[in-house]
Order: C-alpha cells, then sequence, then structure tokens
C-alpha cells in the first residue's frame, strides 16, 4: 500500500462505489488535494460528485480503492473512528439545510464545538462571530422554523465554518440561496477558507461557483475527464468545461 504525497491533505486512489440499488457512482477515481486549497468537483447532476464527497469525508466507506487523510488511511477505518474523524477534523455543508428544531440559531451554529468538548461560552461566542460575518447574527435567537429557507442555509455555513475544520466539504453549498445571495456567502467561505487554511472540497455543477475555486476536477458518469479552460472573455472568464474524454 503506498502512501500519498506529503503536501497532500487528502489523496484518493481507484475509489469505486455503487449505490445501493446498484447503480455506479464512481468508476475508479483518483485526486489528491493540497493542503489549504480550494477544490471545485464540477460535472451534471448524477456525475458522481456527492458521491466522492462522502468517500473522501469518510461518510460513506470505501467499497475499493484508497481514501487518505494527512497520510492517514480512511479506507481503513471502522464506522466509529470515521465518525470521530468527521467530528474532529471535518466539516459538511449539505445542499439542503437541516437544523436541530429545539435550538435557536446559535446553539445550532455551536453544536459541533460543543460535541468536541468546547464550553458553552466558547462556543457561543464563535458561532456569533461566524453569524455575523454571515448576516444572520441578528437572528442568533430564532427558532429554525422562523427563518427563510436561505437564512437556514447561512446558519448551516456557519456550523460548519465555526470550529475551523482541517478540510470542508461543501455539497452544492448555495443551491438555497438565490442568486443574489449566491456571490456574497460564497465569497465569505472562500475568504474565511484562506485566511484560517482550511482545504475545502466543493462540489457544483455551477461554472460561477467553480470559478472561485484554486482548481477544478470534472466528473462524468462516475469518472474523471479532461477539464477544458476556456480563453478569457466577458462571458467565459473564470469558466471551464469538461470534454468528454477521459
Amino acid at each position: 500500500m503506498e502512501a500519498p504525497p506529503d503536501n497532500d491533505v487528502l489523496w484518493a486512489r481507484s475509489l469505486h462505489f455503487t449505490h445501493p440499488d446498484g447503480s455506479p457512482a464512481l468508476g475508479g477515481v483518483s485526486l489528491g488535494v493540497h493542503e489549504g486549497e480550494i477544490l471545485a468537483v464540477t460535472g451534471p447532476r448524477g456525475s458522481g460528485k456527492t458521491a466522492l464527497l462522502h468517500c473522501l469525508s469518510g461518510l460513506a466507506p470505501v467499497q475499493r480503492g484508497e481514501v487518505w487523510f494527512n497520510s492517514v488511511p480512511v479506507h481503513t477505518m471502522g464506522p466509529a473512528a470515521r465518525e470521530r474523524l468527521r467530528r474532529d477534523r471535518f466539516g459538511w455543508i449539505d445542499p439542503v439545510p437541516a437544523l436541530v428544531p429545539e435550538l435557536n440559531v446559535w446553539e445550532n451554529a455551536a453544536l459541533p464545538l460543543m460535541l468536541r468538548g468546547t464550553s458553552r461560552r466558547r462556543a457561543k461566542a464563535a458561532a456569533l462571530e461566524w453569524l455575523d460575518r454571515l448576516d444572520v447574527g441578528e437572528r442568533a435567537r430564532c427558532r429554525p422554523h422562523e427563518l427563510t429557507q436561505a437564512e437556514r442555509q447561512r446558519v448551516c455555513i456557519t456550523r460548519a465554518l465555526a470550529p475551523a475544520p482541517s478540510v470542508l466539504f461543501a455539497d452544492e453549498p448555495t443551491a438555497p440561496l438565490h442568486r443574489a445571495d449566491r456571490a456574497h456567502v460564497l465569497r465569505t467561505l472562500t475568504t474565511a477558507a484562506r485566511s484560517h487554511g482550511i482545504t475545502v472540497v466543493l462540489a457544483t455543477h455551477e461554472a460561477e461557483t467553480a470559478a472561485l475555486a484554486d482548481r477544478t476536477v470534472c466528473l462524468l458518469d462516475g469518472r474523471r475527464v479532461k477539464t477544458l479552460h476556456l480563453p478569457p472573455a466577458a462571458e467565459t472568464e473564470g469558466r471551464a468545461a469538461c470534454s468528454l474524454s477521459a
């Protein structure tokens, strides 16, 4: 078993994954993610983006292949070890905001910190700071049902950023947001990641979102395909497209 390169915080080799219904999701994907890098995983819906993030983060066990985090083999970990890894080192943002209804906004945002053993006072201070950055600080004492869907997603992003994870996995994080909100939230997320040295793996099918990443990996039908960088132009600057050739 070959260890990954030293400068890769995440490294995967020949990942295969099949959905419970038997349909293939990943067909031999390999990649490396550098420490502090923002990597966009792009491709059409059903291309395997979410499955890849699940395998990289330990949310789903690897069926075939290898996943390493800081030279530690995630693919050999049992369920309890993977759960500790996700709790202590990883952050996650889902496309659909899910909050604990019995907790108010700041308690939801502070929950990962308190689960790690951080004092309630320190966890609250960190949560409130991030809530302010994402323009939902004034809603800190509201319950989730009192928020709009866009506000709930901002709270979920706060919850992922507040513990300063080593790696943040974001699966279509701006999907519930109006177009006018997306740019601000994405700038906040990427700026925070860079300033705190957080590695980000971002799944998106939107070219505008992928353009904010340092690098793009394209998937099609569960396999990596070549990235074609389009020439700068008013309507295409910063965008990339996927070719059909592997």
